[in-house]
């Protein structure tokens, strides 16, 4: 009879008073909807941290121009590159131990944190006036950002089980118009002196900065996410040596029918966790990492050689965009890819795994890319809306991949583990990011000087080597490459 009435309470989940983390599983049992006010805020502090990456794409061009560092004009993209890589080189040095201080202190503080050097080194690379500060103030601004990793977790954690797939998929559709809403705030706010002569001087403030007033939207952007986050509850649970002390009167009566109830409160959530806790040893893990870090190179070496392709000269292989155009292009790339995540995404989660639709949206990409090139044949309204379509239809391609992907990776990891794994995610992703943008304008570069090549001349050979990466990241979607975990750890 004993053990029957002690078996039950051996399943009841034990509550620790005071933490944050268990105060929020209270609240997930008694609220059984979706977190949307959570999902809301990390949304934006996501997007205010991501709009900085791209937002320089549209004027990086320009700007290297104005900065008179590049010689010859062929010699722009080779600059351009190591200015895009630089955050993400910044971001390599940092993000293990961005994660290993969310899994230590909390995902809140870091957020702040990162939000805060928004502010920051964001505008400060907007008052640039030499190739070297806009170097170092783009390197500071990936250093001192832990953000991705940290939301990464948050997103997991803040809402049910059934919400974990919604969360992630939210917060990396978030990254997506970010990446893509921001190049179309630099296109449309750079060098406003040009644009709008009847509002802005050119011998006015903006007119010696012509590549301030984007930087400074969204650092205003970021500085209005820096104080909702005041607002965003903790996840983490942080347990004290005094737990029986600490603990509620409800979780005291249980410990007085069976002692060994102390062992739970070690592990409040109930879960079997793995021996070994060495994350490198994961292969389900580091398989999806893998996967993650090539798409991840993939998308960020087309969104540098995209701003290049289309702002560089139709005589050079290009498209002949201005920055504006550049920008209304992804503005309405952006706005597509909302009602993708809002009215189809939901759709294609339920009849598809993860992995399935990560293998289809990757095979899609390969011709999709080999396209590009034709459409300097085209010419007016054509092109503009050829390109918009190729673009919006790239982007939707690529959240579903890193989607999955990060869902595959969260999935591997208990959460006492998943600010650390997503640290080393972000450290290995941005390795990669940090090459895509650099080794793209070198190549962006060296395709433009070899317009009359017999051999895929010109942009086509741009567009080759991106289709190799995609094929290498639709192998690493199979077996053996890619392994499944056996067990799927509950947020």
């Amino acid at each position: 009879m004993a053990g029957d009435l002690i078996e039950p309470l051996l399943k009841k989940k034990v509550y620790v008073h005071g933490c944050p983390g268990c105060e929020q599983d209270r609240r997930k049992e008694t609220y059984t909807g979706v977190p949307y006010k959570e999902f809301f805020f990390i949304c934006i502090a996501t997007l205010c941290t991501t709009l900085p990456i791209s937002s320089l794409f549209p004027f990086l061009y320009f700007m290297i121009r104005d900065l008179h560092v590049a010689k010859r004009v062929e010699d722009i993209g080779f600059y351009a590159g190591f200015v895009g890589s630089a955050m993400m080189v910044g971001r390599i040095f940092t993000s293990i131990l961005w994660g290993m201080v969310a899994d230590r202190y909390g995902r809140k503080p870091v957020i702040m944190i990162s939000i805060f050097s928004v502010i920051i080194f964001n505008t400060l690379f907007g008052l640039s006036t030499t190739y070297w500060m806009a170097l170092v103030t783009r390197f500071l601004l990936g250093f001192m950002n832990g953000i991705l990793g940290s939301t990464k977790a948050y997103a997991t954690e803040v809402g049910r089980e059934e919400h974990q797939a919604l969360g992630l998929s939210i917060l990396s559709t978030t990254r997506g118009i970010g990446l893509v809403i921001g190049p179309a705030i630099g296109g449309f706010l750079s060098q406003p002196s040009e644009k709008f002569p009847n509002i802005f001087s050119k011998d006015s403030f903006w007119g010696r900065f012509p590549y301030f007033l984007p930087c400074f939207c969204i650092s205003v952007l970021a500085a209005c996410a820096f104080i909702a986050c005041f607002w965003l509850p903790e996840t983490l649970h942080k347990h004290g040596n005094n737990d029986m002390e600490n603990r509620s009167t409800e979780t005291q009566g249980v410990c007085q029918i069976d002692p060994e109830l102390k062992e739970n409160s070690e592990n409040p959530e109930g879960r079997d966790f793995p021996s070994s806790e060495n994350l490198l040893k994961n292969w389900p893990l580091m398989s999806a990492i893998m996967g993650y870090c090539v798409f991840s190179l993939l998308d960020m070496a087309f969104s540098e050689i995209f701003s290049l392709f289309a702002v560089s000269d139709k005589k050079y292989g290009g498209l002949s965009f201005s920055s504006a155009d550049v920008g209304k292009v992804l503005s309405l790339t952006g706005f597509c890819l909302i009602l993708y995540q809002l009215l189809l995404y939901p759709y294609f989660a339920r009849i598809s795994s993860p992995i399935g639709s990560a293998r289809v949206a990757s095979v899609i990409t390969i011709p999709l890319l080999a396209s590009f090139p034709f459409m300097t044949k085209l010419s007016g309204f054509i092109l503009s809306f050829v390109v918009t379509c190729a673009s919006v239809l790239k982007n939707i391609l690529s959240v579903t991949i890193l989607t999955s992907m990060n869902i595959l990776q969260n999935n591997a990891v208990p959460q006492h583990q998943r600010g650390t794994a997503n640290g080393i995610s972000v450290t290995a992703m941005s390795l990669f990011k940090a090459i895509a943008p650099a080794c793209g304008g070198i190549l962006f570069s060296w395709a433009q000087k070899r317009q009359h090549a017999s051999f895929f001349p010109g942009d086509h050979m741009v567009f080759l080597v991106l289709n190799i990466v995609g094929f290498i990241g639709t192998l690493m979607t199979f077996k053996p490459f890619l392994a499944l975990s056996s067990k799927k750890y509950a947020t």
